[in-house]
């Protein structure tokens, strides 16, 4: 059945823009981070993926270089664009995208959806087309009567749809049982001790064994057509491109770190998949008695910090390089403290949980407070 909000866009009237009449691309002027100070007054962002394309935060650098809110960064590695809402600073290869029009919040979400909607066709190219790409590529947008983007109509579409997806995640929670969120003795201990656990490295082959997945070509795949997940190596949606139905020889077993090859975007996978590239690795914790999805969680983040400086585009993980790689693990008694990293995000997913629940309550009250409730 569709929604009331699927329905009225059925009745909307579409027409087609081009990008460079509604915005400017820009190159940023960029540094190396080894010149950032410390502070939190501007974000250093660079191509990355992860945590909105923000590298670090850091204190005043260089007035000419710092690039003003009210735009997007587009980073020209997996061609994501993200809304700045403060100033920022650039690494190497970020575009600034400024617009022309004027936008309220509703409409910012609204046209980062329609901006990232483009990756496709920008990873195709290029990165010194991106810009003439970018510019001339064209987009449908809602219009009135006489043709102008109907600003009103993405404002009110927007804040609907908000206001029917916190109501959504609110009968989510509800339904399965994540509003009591009291942390145990361990999590508190956990998270208080956290600064002072000790760490030690270990050989990457000594705590996992490594898998090169099997190799599904999105060629010979129907998208949408099962329930098993079919990976990429994109940072998006947990590297989930699309559900489908194939072939199970080529299955690749979950409760594993997946790694893509040649992005090295490093996930948790809990179901079994298919996978679209056999450069990808998949990593299966050697000690059984410690593999639950809290402490692969946990070694995604330590994947991560250990070996993502030593990756890039032109310089891929593989399978034969990660079997001289080493990790750096907390320890205990000179073994990985897997019980203190159990306990650490088992902490953390309760404190992420509350805080989503927060932001819920506090949704559906200013809905109710608008609607007269």
């Amino acid at each position: 059945m569709s929604s009331p909000l699927n329905k009225k866009l059925e009745h909307v009237k579409w027409g087609e823009f081009k990008l460079g009449d509604l915005f400017d691309i820009q190159k940023t002027s960029s540094f190396d981070s080894d010149e950032l100070t410390d502070g939190d007054a501007y974000d250093y962002v660079t191509r990355t993926s992860n945590s909105q394309g923000i590298l670090r935060k850091t204190g005043f650098v260089n007035q000419s270089n710092i690039n003003k809110a009210g735009g997007w960064s587009l980073g020209l590695l997996q061609m994501d664009f993200f809304y700045r809402n403060r100033p920022w600073y650039a690494g190497q290869f970020v575009r600034h995208i400024v617009p022309k029009i004027q936008l309220t919040r509703s409409s910012i979400l609204f046209f980062t959806t329609v901006l990232n909607k483009l990756k496709p066709k920008l990873l195709s190219v290029l990165v010194r087309h991106v810009n003439g790409v970018f510019i001339n590529s064209k987009v449908k947008l809602p219009i009135t009567a006489n043709e102008k983007i109907d600003f009103e109509f993405i404002d009110t579409f927007m804040e609907e749809l908000e206001t029917e997806r916190v109501a959504e995640l609110r009968a989510y929670l509800t339904a399965a049982n994540l509003r009591n969120l009291e942390l145990t003795e361990k999590e508190e201990s956990a998270i208080a001790n956290l600064n002072n656990l000790s760490y030690a490295e270990f050989k990457v082959t000594d705590i996992f064994d490594v898998n090169n997945t099997s190799n599904l070509l999105s060629r010979d795949i129907v998208e949408n057509s099962g329930t098993t997940p079919y990976l990429c190596a994109s940072a998006e949606n947990n590297s989930v491109s699309s559900y489908i139905s194939y072939n199970s020889s080529f299955l690749n077993k979950g409760n594993c770190v997946f790694i893509g090859g040649k992005t090295f975007v490093v996930t948790y996978q809990r179901k079994d998949f298919f996978s679209n590239d056999s450069h990808n690795l998949a990593l299966y914790l050697k000690n059984k008695d410690f593999s639950s999805e809290e402490n692969l969680l946990a070694l995604v983040t330590y994947v991560i910090r250990s070996l993502k400086h030593l990756y890039s585009w032109g310089d891929s993980i593989s399978n034969s390089k990660i079997q001289t790689d080493v990790i750096t693990l907390p320890v205990k008694d000179g073994k990985p403290d897997y019980e203190s990293m159990k306990d650490i995000i088992s902490a953390t997913k309760k404190l992420v949980i509350k805080d989503v629940v927060e932001f819920a309550d506090k949704k559906i009250t200013a809905a109710k407070q608008t609607i007269g409730e």
